[in-house]
């Protein structure tokens, strides 16, 4: 609902703009990302993935101008997955990305093709911090598949919801051009319009919101609300699709931090196994943890009439599906959705490098700043228990069209 009635005053902003929120989704399908609880207490943690609104302003990026023999791996590297992955992007090419869209449909599909036409076509710039280093936060998120039901009942009693019909978004940048992409959610009380109400109130009040299914533990509301898309067993075999819609404005504050600052768990522990593993041994705390996060995630049901087939990853930012191992959610003031990117970190199972060519198609509200990605790990318990335990350190490059200025 578009809402424009409303006289905007300096201290009606106040009252919004820490849980004002870009226009895409607050997390990678996700999520963001990192979206994920298993993010370190500093401002450079993590998503989201996602559904996940940062608490600092990042600095400017800082682009690198590099060699291709500076990227680790890349004369070895497949090629082949992350360039399809990439390609799915093509679909609805963006600006930056029009003419080198068009001449990739002809490349074969081979690693000596695709090298070359990368190396012809495109510049590899190294992402730098402020302080010009180049190592950053790489998290990972997944797409969850959790019990449930289309009806409540006594084990499925957690309700999943969609849109309500009550909140009122409000572009901001249609008043304040300098707030270009961000919006501010609310509701009408009288004639004031006042924040939306947080995660305490929804959950002890309700919501004027379709159900779109019951689950039946609220760390798996939390969760999927963290990933930002995900999918719910139904009993008669059914599988359910959810996926991102909109979020309360509130800004995302990780469960996994309120646990290192209660000092409940060491920094170096938290984890989404281990949120979970201290809920269960902490039932009676479980809704204070999670209220400790104001953020609240709406979805609306996927479908094939979507675009989406049964075994595609669920769709991220750039409305296309995410293809596991190869998708990363970033910021995108400094990597543009639909680009090209490389990636050097390692897995948080073996520390075995992971040196790839990856998309950039994805976002999410924790993802921020410059050396900073979520890496899709894909689907179901697998990979959530990669997803759920990955901070490691690592590198990025943005591979840019030649002769386009840099995102500013």
């Amino acid at each position: 609902m578009k809402f424009t009635a409303l006289p905007f005053t300096a201290s009606l902003l106040a009252v919004f703009l820490a849980g004002c929120a870009s226009t895409g989704p607050s997390a990678p399908s996700v999520a963001t990302a990192s979206n994920t609880p298993s993010s370190p207490p500093p401002s450079t943690s993590a998503k989201p993935s996602t559904n996940k609104p940062s608490e600092s302003i990042p600095a400017a990026p800082r682009y690198q101008a590099r060699s291709w023999q500076d990227l680790p791996n890349w004369a070895d590297d497949a090629l082949v997955p992350g360039w399809q992955a990439w390609l799915k992007g093509c679909a609805k090419p963006r600006t930056p990305w029009l003419a080198v869209c068009q001449a990739a449909r002809a490349v074969p599909l081979e690693r000596a093709a695709i090298r070359q036409f990368i190396e012809r076509e495109l510049v590899p710039y190294q992402l730098a911090n402020a302080d010009g280093s180049t190592s950053g936060l790489i998290t990972g998120y997944y797409e969850p598949v959790y019990p449930g039901s289309l009806s409540r009942n006594a084990q499925a009693n957690q309700p999943v919801y969609g849109p309500p019909s009550d909140m009122i978004t409000v572009a901001l940048d249609e008043v304040y051009p300098e707030l270009k992409g961000k919006r501010l959610r609310g509701r009408l009380v009288g004639n004031k319009l006042l924040p939306y109400p947080d995660r305490a109130e929804i959950v002890a009040k309700g919501l004027k919101a379709p159900v779109l299914a019951w689950l039946q533990d609220p760390l798996d509301v939390q969760f999927l609300q963290i990933q930002g898309s995900g999918r719910v067993q139904l009993p008669d075999g059914r599988m359910l699709r959810l996926g991102y819609a909109d979020q309360n404005g509130r800004p995302y504050k990780p469960v996994g931090r309120w646990l290192v600052e209660q000092g409940l768990l060491p920094a170096n522990e938290v984890s989404m196994q281990s949120i979970r593993a201290w809920a269960k041994a902490n039932p009676a705390r479980v809704d204070e943890l999670l209220n400790s996060n104001p953020s609240y995630v709406f979805f609306r049901e996927l479908r094939e009439s979507d675009g989406l087939k049964a075994d595609d990853g669920p769709l991220g930012s750039l409305n296309v599906p995410l293809t596991a191992g190869y998708s990363i959610a970033v910021d995108p003031g400094t990597v543009p959705l639909g680009s090209l990117a490389f990636i050097a970190t390692t897995r948080p199972d073996t520390a075995g490098g992971l040196h790839r060519l990856v998309a950039a198609q994805d976002t999410g509200g924790a993802i921020r700043g410059s050396v900073r990605a979520d890496f899709f790990w894909g689907t179901g318990a697998a990979a959530g228990e990669l997803a759920g335990t990955m901070k490691q350190s690592g590198q990025l490059w943005l591979l840019w069209p030649k002769g386009i200025a840099l995102p500013q």
